[in-house]
């Protein structure tokens, strides 16, 4: 009897693992379709001969994707370029102003009056620490 369960324990096992197994194929990607496509139209093409086709019918399908992008797809890819050397909320806010079609707002190097206030009070508060640090930034903050 107990061979028969341990039998059946592993048989329901395996079932629901090739079962789980099934559901998790997913459908093949963009790429992989073309691949697909274009190997079934080599058909019995070999060497250099099947490669130069690949190339051409892999290469030919890319284009027409390409030609088929839309305007904002487009504007993505050149702000994208514009914005490779900045990192951050700048290029955070560069890329929202890119692709919402507005011009660039220029980048404020200076500093608002609380944010040199603030930098001012932290310097002054090096040596303080808890209770003591947070009453003296709050008169701080609010003296000046």
């Amino acid at each position: 009897m107990k061979k028969l369960m341990t039998t059946l324990a592993i048989g329901l096992t395996l079932a629901l693992g090739a079962a789980h197994a099934a559901d998790d194929k997913k459908a093949p990607t963009a790429q992989q379709s073309k691949m697909m496509v274009c190997n079934k139209d080599a058909g019995d093409r070999k060497g250099d001969e099947r490669k130069k086709f690949m190339s051409d019918c892999l290469s030919a399908e890319h284009a027409e994707a390409a030609d088929k992008r839309t305007a904002q797809q487009e504007r993505m890819k050149q702000c994208n370029q514009d914005a490779k050397d900045k990192k951050g909320d700048e290029r955070k806010q560069f890329m929202s102003h890119c692709l919402s079609g507005k011009p660039a707002e220029p980048a404020s190097d200076k500093k608002t009056a609380q944010q040199e206030r603030m930098k001012q009070c932290n310097l002054d508060a090096k040596d303080k620490k808890g209770d003591e640090r947070k009453k003296f930034m709050s008169e701080c903050l609010k003296s000046k």
